[in-house]
């Protein structure tokens, strides 16, 4: 088991004053399967009355409006969270009775549809039937799916944003895990297997010393159903374990943005990230 402390700050510089801004932020983790939140908090700077509430996807979302004029808008969330090995039960579900439960179940028919960030292109998409082909789980094919996917593509930063496709992503084969994820979504959905997009924090350093804090970055990663919802971090190819923390879960992207909105103002403006992740025990 490990006790993470997680500091997340962001926001916008605006290049002048504005005069109001309308926000959602989704930055705060929720209690589930293999992880408790013991501490959780969101301050705004400037002082705004906020509207917290959960959306339908199950994510902790605080929509706030700033009605006074700013140069600046600052959210620091802070979360203690106690996270544990998650276990994965073995299914007897095939193929025939997957694709029963993903026509008849909501939940699954919209994990299952294709949006502008996961439609895959034809060659992935031909990629992803062919090792479905070989497996009479669904399981081991999406399994292999993604560890294919996250072998032919290169984690790189700075070559893709928050709006590149999957396409976009596979044909140059390098992008962050955000995209890396988008890919491995789209590469399931494909062979009919219903995906979703996982957004929340991974510890980077495995052995990291009890107390020490590591410079770290929000994460994204795949849950597929098979009979069960089974995560996958295709980035680093590995189960989802006592490192990641998860914070909300979507179609894509588009869902679980840590941090939307619109301002009142001629300026332009910039994002700035920083995240700290300290093992407490």
């Amino acid at each position: 088991m490990n006790r993470l402390r997680i500091r997340h700050v962001t926001g916008y510089r605006y290049e002048g004053e504005v005069q109001a801004s309308y926000n959602e932020a989704r930055m705060l983790p929720v209690s589930s399967e293999g992880q408790f939140v013991l501490h959780s908090s969101l301050d705004i700077a400037p002082v705004s009355s906020s509207h917290n509430y959960v959306d339908y996807w199950g994510t902790r979302v605080s929509s706030f409006e700033v009605l006074t004029p700013h140069k600046e808008l600052s959210l620091t969330a802070t979360s203690l969270v106690e996270v544990r090995n998650r276990a994965h039960t073995p299914h007897t579900v095939d193929w025939s009775l997957l694709a029963d439960a993903a026509a008849t179940s909501t939940t699954y028919v919209e994990q299952n549809k294709q949006t502008k960030l996961t439609e895959p292109s034809p060659d992935l998409a031909a990629l992803a039937a062919e090792i479905a082909a070989k497996h009479s789980s669904p399981c081991d094919a999406a399994l292999e799916i993604c560890a294919e996917i996250g072998r032919q593509v290169e984690y790189v930063q700075g070559v893709t944003g928050v709006q590149s496709t999957s396409r976009e992503a596979w044909l140059d084969k390098r992008g962050v895990c955000q995209d890396i994820t988008h890919i491995a979504i789209g590469a399931l959905r494909s062979v009919g297997i219903p995906a979703r997009y996982v957004s929340g924090y991974l510890h980077p350093k495995p052995d990291a010393e009890i107390g020490e804090t590591i410079a770290g970055e929000s994460h994204a990663w795949v849950e597929w159903f098979c009979g069960d919802w089974r995560g996958f971090d295709p980035t680093n190819s590995i189960d989802i374990g006592e490192r990641h923390v998860i914070v909300g879960r979507g179609r894509d992207y588009n869902d679980v943005a840590p941090l939307r909105g619109v301002y009142a103002g001629p300026f332009g403006s910039q994002l700035f990230v920083t995240v700290e992740i300290t093992r407490e025990s």
